[in-house]
């Protein structure tokens, strides 16, 4: 990881759902574990939702014990569980309870690969598939970074779980297609992936 890399700041977060969405892509997810231990990846594929108009988020209907960290101001991580199995996290966005958030579905791993696939899939030596296969879908990403309960409302300013700054990724190179696996507001083109990577959940 280059040191000259700058963690996003609060301001770039507070911004309207959609724009922040966008440029996520290309930005470094970074967590850091007993205190030096780095995982990070290339943010790749990501879902926008927004809790006034949009029937599929969370927060459509009002603030919850669940959702309550969709609600804080933008630059918090919202994770929940689903489906009784999985978590799938989120980085919130806008201002203080506007109820948006994008949902982080692909990342590109960079560093702390074995210990990312010795939580996927017990094991460090894997095959081409499997590399793909690490963090290509939100849960898979929740399962190779650890990111649980306890990181529900994490702040993304602070140093344990953070985003570095990359150059923003052109608009010809980022795929804007409907939203995965929801029943509600399905038209909206809210899903935005990076053209040709090799890492994303679903072409």
């Amino acid at each position: 990881m280059k040191t000259q890399q700058k963690k996003l700041t609060r301001s770039f977060y507070t911004r309207n759902v959609l724009t922040v969405a966008k440029e996520l892509l290309g930005k470094i997810f970074v967590k850091v574990e007993n205190g030096n231990k780095i995982l990070s990846g290339y943010i790749v594929e990501v879902e926008a939702y927004k809790g006034k108009v949009d029937q599929a988020a969370h927060s459509y209907k009002g603030k919850t014990k669940r959702n309550e960290v969709m609600f804080e101001e933008g630059g918090h991580l919202y994770v929940y569980f689903t489906y009784g199995v999985h978590f799938c996290a989120n980085v919130v966005t806008g201002k203080k309870n506007e109820g948006d958030a994008v949902l982080i579905r692909a990342i590109e791993p960079v560093e702390g690969l074995n210990l990312m696939a010795e939580r996927r899939f017990g094991k460090t030596e894997l095959n081409e598939k499997e590399k793909i296969n690490l963090t290509n879908g939100p849960a898979k990403i929740c399962q190779a970074f650890n990111l649980g309960r306890k990181e529900n409302g994490e702040d993304l300013t602070g140093g344990k779980i953070y985003l570095l700054d990359r150059p923003k990724i052109p608009t010809k190179e980022i795929i804007k297609t409907k939203r995965i696996g929801i029943k509600k507001s399905t038209g909206l083109l809210w899903r935005f992936y990076i053209k040709n990577n090799s890492y994303i959940s679903k072409r």
